[in-house]
């Protein structure tokens, strides 16, 4: 099954891969060279995207459907 195209944007995907192994927002933004509330707000596109409840799922979601 097809889970279609992939609706994240290139950022956001690096985001989340970062946010994989638990890493807090401070470290994904240290890690990326972002703002703290930038990186908040990649998550939270990312989650909405992926309509799940947090960015464990979001992340969990993306790479189930081969978007990671």
């Amino acid at each position: 099954l097809s889970a279609g195209p992939n609706p994240l944007t290139d950022r956001e995907r690096h985001v989340l891969a970062a946010a994989v192994d638990g890493a807090t927002v401070a470290d994904i933004a240290a890690r990326l060279h972002l703002s703290e509330s930038t990186v908040r707000n990649y998550l939270s596109a990312a989650i909405g995207k992926t309509g799940t409840r947090n960015r464990i799922e979001a992340a969990q979601s993306a790479r189930a459907n081969g978007w990671l």
